[in-house]
């Protein structure tokens, strides 16, 4: 069985220090609704991060 997961949106916003408190608590919360969400710095500027909302 092969498990898929599906890109839903990106967005870049500027970095700040808690932003992963949000998708922890994002992750936690909607779990169960097959939904999981990631954030990364951007390559090109630390001052930056991509937030991606993926379904599971």
């Amino acid at each position: 069985m092969e498990n898929k997961i599906e890109v839903l949106s990106t967005v870049t916003v500027n970095y700040q220090s808690d932003l992963y408190k949000l998708v922890d608590a994002l992750n936690r919360t909607l779990k169960q609704q097959n939904l999981m969400f990631g954030l990364a710095l951007d390559k090109e500027d630390q001052e930056k991060c991509v937030f991606t909302i993926y379904r599971t």
